[in-house]
């Protein structure tokens, strides 16, 4: 958008636009990991229909009490890496990353292009300058074996594992695996069998052309991972100093949502994103199955677009008949809309705990939500737009503006603003 070139629909994850962004959810008790904010009021691209906002915030670590960190950066130095938006941008922002660490951190560097190596062994947060001048030694050519990279910073990571600290594989590259394993599903089979170790994933892509998203967002979802994208130096301060506990320390991991609607007030939903972290409904209580992972302080936002019952639309599949089971809703829950279910690992734990929030049938109209709930709507009406999505009636930019723009009030750093000029240039 920002170059004046179309959107491809097929890149656009109306989730990662929402989760962009900070919101002000309650903090969870200090016994909980993590705290849950539903939030349910009218949808302005349906008239008819609602929205279920569901809201997570993660409990915050202050940085004197983190567990000791081993960070592996596992760098790609191969020729498409060559670029001014690309390996310069990573040296550059893997120094904020290092300016954060502590005497008790480590930091160990793998490289990898025609072969991997180890570049640096592990060495402590207080040798930043020795550190960053590996970095800046680095340098780009020859072909890409992420697979051989990947395998030799694990092994670096496990061989200096620290118990009961925070050990982390830190992948920077354009995703253009180009050598040995190189299909998504060989690099995720690949990443599902490492993570097993107990060493936890983030996946730092850069540059354009070339760049190879899919595969960056498989390995960070399979991986025990997070994932973000740096095209400037104020995305890496934003990644990688300011958010720093959230992306680098995980306070909870395999967190799964499921969501029961009560067909009194419920006709029909969809979950809005996440297509490719959906799950079986028999996998919730499934400790086997892979989910995803929350760092200190961080928040995660989920819509549910709903259909109330009574509503007439084209939208709303024809259920069949069910001779067993009354759509009506006992009288002990008939006040309330949905229940969301949770389930979450401690960091190292194998086994989940579980818990649920009853959500109230009691929707707002859009101008009595909270500025968090209308801007999170805003965001994905945009998303929803780019995709060319067939299920939103109105789609006037005008629209999506005006809702964005009344809630903007909180704006620590400035990012709900940028996304008011980023909207500015859509012709419509």
């Amino acid at each position: 958008m920002n170059n004046g070139q179309p959107v491809p629909t097929d890149a656009v994850r109306v989730e990662e636009m929402m989760n962009y962004f900070a919101y002000q959810y309650p903090a969870p008790k200090s016994d909980e990991a993590f705290s849950i904010s539903p939030e349910y009021a009218d949808c302005p691209w349906n008239s008819q229909h609602k929205l279920l906002r569901i809201g997570i915030r993660a409990k915050s670590i202050a940085p004197a009490q983190l567990p000791a960190s081993h960070l592996v950066f596992l760098i790609d130095v191969s020729g498409s890496m060559s670029d001014d938006n690309k390996l310069p941008l990573l040296k550059q922002s893997m120094k904020l990353l290092v300016r954060q660490l502590r005497a008790e951190d480590k930091v160990s560097i793998v490289v990898y292009a025609g072969a991997a190596g180890l570049v640096l062994p592990p060495t402590s947060g207080m040798q930043k300058a020795e550190i960053e001048a590996a970095i800046e030694r680095l340098n780009a050519g020859g072909s890409t074996a992420g697979g051989e990279g990947i395998l030799l910073a694990y092994k670096t990571a496990r061989e200096h594992f620290i118990s009961g600290g925070n050990n982390r594989v830190v992948l920077a590259t354009d995703g253009d695996f180009n050598v040995g394993l190189n299909s998504v599903a060989d690099l995720q089979k690949l990443i599902e069998q490492q993570r097993e170790s107990g060493v936890f994933l983030t996946c730092l892509g850069y540059g354009m052309g070339n760049y190879k998203d899919d595969r960056l967002e498989t390995l960070a979802d399979k991986g025990n991972g997070n994932y973000a994208y740096i095209d400037n130096m104020q995305e890496a301060n934003k990644f990688l100093n300011k958010e720093f506990t959230g992306s680098m320390f995980t306070v909870a991991k395999d967190v799964k949502l499921q969501v029961e609607f009560n067909p009194k007030y419920v006709q029909a939903y969809r979950l809005i994103g996440y297509e490719n972290r959906k799950l079986q409904a028999e996998d919730f209580a499934n400790d086997k199955v892979d989910a995803g992972e929350m760092g200190s302080g961080h928040t995660v936002t989920a819509l549910y677009e709903i259909i109330p019952a009574g509503v007439k639309s084209d939208l709303a599949p024809n259920a069949a008949a069910l001779r067993y089971q009354q759509p009506v809703a006992t009288q002990q829950h008939g006040q309330e809309m949905a229940l969301i279910k949770y389930r979450y690992k401690q960091p190292d734990g194998k086994k989940s705990t579980e818990g649920s929030v009853p959500v109230a049938h009691q929707p707002r109209s859009l101008s009595a939500s909270s500025e968090d709930f209308r801007f999170a709507v805003a965001v994905a009406w945009l998303g929803l737009k780019l995709r060319e999505s067939t299920l939103i009636k109105e789609k006037a930019s005008f629209q999506i503006i005006e809702l964005a723009r009344g809630a903007t009030s909180f704006d620590p750093e400035g990012y709900r603003k940028e996304f008011l000029r980023l909207l500015q240039t859509l012709k419509q």
